[in-house]
């Protein structure tokens, strides 16, 4: 039987998918599943959105441009514009999803060998992409005791090699609600231009800042323009993941044609998707403002009732919706499985991603899971009440 390829093999399997089929079998035994694993928004998406979708009146689903739709990429200027990021349409590049403008931007920038440098815990699938380009992501840590604050500069540069080729960072942060300071990008933006790396910055959760700071984008750093590759999607802030439209930002023109190449071969972005996402940029303000509101609220009630279970802790997320808790666990996948195999609470259990997938360091993240409040806050309620019954009852508890 001929053999898979090294890559295929290296490639880490999703901590936020993996545990699925343990999921699905759980239903079939008639439980009924909390989804904390995924960051599926459960809010709707915009009418203006499935209006566009309902009354499309082309007679020919066509190929579109591969870098998109002219009058797209106008109105994701226009969005961009409320943002003071200062780009034009032609430094715009519409892509199948922000992973596909995560893989595209690897693809065009690194070479096999090159290394990334990323916080940890960092979204599982950048390691992912990194592989399938042959380039190596090495983390430097942060910490739950902090809050996940930025890690020193020193601790950086420690890692900084010839072959470093760029710093990525999610802001705010995929997996831990993480939101960086201004003081925190300046800092980002020194190392970057001293070294002449790029910044690959993942802002895709920027409508979902809980600090009364401004939100920082990369872009609003002075001097690296041309280094910075903006990562972004309207998956999440208009509850759209399934029709897999994202964008890759930047003003560096070779990197723009490098980028141009990719997607010619995988010839346009979906059409039915972009003419939602087009439509859906003209969402009023109330209905962005209603769920920041209902994210706000999820957050505060979530946080609140991890920490009053004991020996739980989760620190405040100040962006996205996501928060990184640590459990009194001996590990926080065997307990994932668990819930999901062994144990079940008034006809329930629950469905959480292990936070060791989110980081490469070995040991690392052993007793945290990755928890996304993305539902309403009654089953957020449930959803407390089986986790601390699990808990409880559960056979590696550590205190």
């Amino acid at each position: 039987m001929p053999s898979i390829s090294q890559r295929g093999m290296s490639m880490p399997q999703s901590p936020i998918r993996k545990l699925v089929p343990l999921s699905n079998a759980a239903k079939k035994r008639g439980l009924k599943v909390y989804h904390l694993n995924i960051g599926q928004p459960d809010l709707p998406t915009p009418q203006q959105g499935l209006d566009a979708l309902k009354h499309i009146d082309r007679t020919t689903l066509e190929y579109s441009p591969s870098e998109g739709l002219l009058s797209l990429r106008k109105k994701l200027k226009d969005y961009y514009d409320r943002f003071n990021i200062r780009v034009d349409v032609d430094d715009i590049i519409v892509t199948a999803g922000g992973s596909e403008a995560v893989l595209f931007a690897f693809m065009a920038c690194l070479d096999p060998g090159d290394e990334i440098i990323v916080p940890e815990p960092a979204y599982a699938n950048y390691m992912a992409f990194a592989i399938s380009c042959g380039a190596k992501i090495v983390t430097v840590p942060s910490s739950i005791d902090t809050g996940f604050a930025l890690p020193s500069v020193e601790e950086f540069e420690k890692l900084i090699t010839p072959r470093t080729k760029g710093i990525l960072i999610c802001n705010p942060n995929n997996p831990t609600g993480y939101l960086y300071t201004m003081k925190e990008m300046i800092q980002l933006r020194d190392l970057v231009k001293k070294y002449d790396l790029y910044l690959f910055s993942d802002e895709v959760y920027r409508e979902f800042c809980y600090t009364g700071a401004p939100y920082i984008s990369a872009f609003h750093l002075p001097g690296i323009e041309e280094q910075v590759v903006l990562i972004d999607s309207v998956s999440k802030r208009y509850s759209e993941c399934g029709i897999r439209i994202g964008a890759i930002i930047t003003k560096h023109e070779k990197l723009k044609e490098s980028i141009m190449k990719f997607c010619m071969a995988r010839l346009s972005p979906p059409l039915l998707g972009q003419i939602v996402a087009e439509a859906s940029i003209d969402a009023d303000k109330d209905y962005m403002l209603m769920n920041y509101n209902e994210y706000v609220e999820r957050r505060k009630f979530l946080i609140d009732g991890l920490n009053r279970i004991p020996g739980c802790y989760s620190p405040i997320p100040m962006g996205a919706f996501y928060t990184v808790a640590a459990l009194p666990v001996d590990d926080a996948e065997k307990f994932c499985r668990w819930c999901l195999e062994e144990f079940e609470y008034e006809g329930a259990t629950i469905f959480m991603a292990p936070a060791n997938g989110f980081y490469t360091t070995p040991g690392a993240g052993r007793n945290e899971v990755r928890i996304a409040y993305v539902l309403k806050k009654e089953d957020l309620a449930a959803a407390l009440r089986v986790l601390a019954a699990a808990l409880a009852a559960y056979p590696g508890r550590t205190n």
